[in-house]
């Protein structure tokens, strides 16, 4: 259950490093918000997967993989293409802790956990002890994410929004890979 907890919080690492490289200044109350949305949203997803039953498998997986690139590759987007307008024109990075981006990310990266929920609907899984560990593991890898992006961030400079969103569209095209093939 471990592994399956690391494997599904796997995404939300690589978000959370990506956005916070592009933060300047983040607070812990920012950390604590992302971390719960993407602990609480990879907790729940298998719950509702594992309710929803194999009857709905068949078609959640058949579009499941292009509603989680559609949405990471539009956020990516978003953030290469503010990393090149002028610095006059910008007010602020945009803040994946907040708001509908912090909810829209929070969904992209658990669509995977939901399928697994699927699956366990077949299984003898306790699904309160799952549900617990994978939203215990995602939250605490986006928490080590956000104090690795951070420090990343400083260090990549003002490019490290541009490079965020590459990461985020790169995801979303491994999501989309994994899915065809």
């Amino acid at each position: 259950m471990v592994l399956i907890a690391i494997g599904l919080s796997a995404d939300c690492f690589a978000v959370g490093i990506s956005g916070s490289m592009s933060l300047k200044n983040i607070s812990r109350l920012q950390i604590l918000r992302a971390s719960l949305a993407f602990g609480f949203s990879q907790a729940i997803m298998p719950v509702l997967g594992w309710l929803t039953g194999r009857a709905f498998a068949d078609l959640i997986a058949s579009y499941d993989h292009w509603v989680a690139f559609i949405l990471l590759a539009f956020i990516g987007a978003r953030m290469i293409w503010e990393s090149f307008r002028a610095k006059d024109s910008r007010t602020e990075t945009a803040d994946i802790t907040k708001g509908w981006l912090l909810l829209i990310l929070s969904l992209a990266t658990s669509i995977d956990a939901l399928v697994v929920g699927l699956s366990f609907a077949f299984l003898a899984v306790n699904i309160v002890l799952a549900s617990s560990t994978i939203g215990i593991v995602a939250f605490t890898a986006t928490a080590l994410a956000f104090s690795v992006g951070t420090k990343m961030g400083k260090f990549i400079g003002r490019r490290a929004e541009a490079i965020g969103g590459v990461v985020l569209i790169a995801i979303g095209l491994r999501i989309l890979i994994s899915h065809i093939a």
